[in-house]
């Protein structure tokens, strides 16, 4: 390799066009399109995507695409009735059938989303504060016709094996006595 003559950064005088065996390219007139994207436009007849062809106020253009969002790891789908938010459409639909047994006087006080303190807060040795654990239900209702409190929690097939909702489960029966019905 040879030294440069001239320092960096070379400056280069209007309207050279070779520096030794190196060409100087014109930003002015620079190609819209590569080769390949010209080759594609001649077999399909699509010009090829490039800011250069974007116009922004052409009411023709295509919408730009946006990034795709990831879809949830459950494959559920959020929604809401009445103000009322639900992780699924079957915890939804679990709900007007619990509004339907109430006003037909099989259960009563049902209520939803209610939290479940598993653990305390505790300070450890290191004078550090652990925070609590909790555990929040779908819904929780009186059972007219057994005559107890029950715990209801929505679940798939692969949210019940999920082992955060294993623990919490196995630590409702412990601290509260609470088995928890999954629908």
């Amino acid at each position: 390799m040879t030294k440069r003559s001239a320092p960096w950064p070379m400056h280069v005088a209007e309207g050279t066009k070779n520096v030794g065996t190196a060409r100087v390219r014109d930003e002015n007139i620079r190609p819209t399109m590569t080769a390949a994207q010209r080759a594609i436009y001649k077999l399909n007849g699509n010009p090829p995507q490039s800011s250069a062809l974007d116009d922004p106020l052409d009411p023709f253009a295509a919408a730009p695409m946006q990034a795709s969002k990831k879809p949830p790891k459950y494959r559920n789908t959020k929604c809401e009735h009445g103000g009322i938010k639900f992780d699924s459409e079957k915890e939804r639909s679990r709900w007007f059938h619990l509004i339907q047994l109430q006003a037909s006087g099989r259960i009563r006080d049902l209520r939803l989303q209610v939290p479940f303190v598993l653990t305390e807060r505790k300070k450890r040795d290191d004078g550090k504060w652990e925070r609590a654990s909790k555990y929040v239900a779908d819904f929780v209702y009186f059972d007219v016709d057994a005559g107890k409190e029950v715990v209801e929690d929505v679940k798939s097939v692969a949210t019940r094996k999920n082992r955060t909702y294993v623990q919490k489960r196995k630590q409702m029966l412990a601290v509260h006595n609470i088995t928890i019905r999954e629908i």
